[in-house]
């Protein structure tokens, strides 16, 4: 379909995951939805809840699968080949990442997985990973190699604040993207939060 988008946001669903690191994913594509006056509704078809928007004449779709985290690509799937769309140019994939400091965003337009099993899943069900993906960083708790219960728990007070700065720049990125390509929005807004009014100096 011409000039249709999908915003996938990564998470897991549900009230027990909410706000949890590892749905940044879906954090942002909310705050998306809320920025552009966009309302969720549960599609079964796709199993995802979506939300409709328009910007600047694009249209939009907000996708949050409801399948789970490591699923997520049952939801990217369907909604690709109903929609007929172009991965490398009509997909954005937003995700949190534990190898990224908290406070810090890249936006690539493609690459590997880095075992994240949300991005696993969709490079499976789509064939390809040749798709944007904009990680959230999430950093990791010190000297611990297993990183399950610092992904799945909740930001303390001062991250929470930082994280909402981080959200901030992220949706403006998306915006970014969609309305002059990711070359520009990679080179605008990737990089560390807090030095984002900084110009960069060569």
């Amino acid at each position: 379909m011409e000039n249709l988008h999908l915003i996938v946001g990564l998470g897991n669903p549900g009230a027990e995951y909410a706000q949890t690191r590892h749905n940044a994913g879906f954090t942002l594509v909310e705050k998306l939805a809320s920025r552009w006056n966009a309302g969720w509704t549960n599609e079964r078809k796709f199993k995802a809840r979506v939300a409709r928007a328009e910007r600047n004449g694009v249209r939009v779709l907000l996708c949050q699968a409801q399948t789970f985290m490591n699923l997520s690509g049952e939801a990217v799937g369907a909604l690709k080949n109903f929609y007929q769309l172009q991965p490398q140019s009509e997909l954005l994939v937003a995700v949190d990442d534990a190898d990224l400091p908290l406070g810090e965003i890249r936006l690539r337009a493609g690459g590997g997985s880095g075992g994240h099993h949300g991005l696993e899943s969709i490079e499976q069900h789509l064939g390809t990973n040749d798709f944007a993906r904009l990680r959230l960083g999430i950093g990791r708790a010190e000297g611990a190699r297993e990183i399950t219960d610092h992904v799945l728990g909740r930001f303390d007070a001062g991250e929470a604040a930082l994280m909402e700065k981080v959200l901030g720049r992220a949706a403006d990125q998306v915006e970014c993207w969609l309305e002059a390509g990711i070359e520009k929005a990679m080179n605008q807004f990737n990089g560390v939060v807090d030095s984002a009014n900084k110009e960069k100096k060569q």
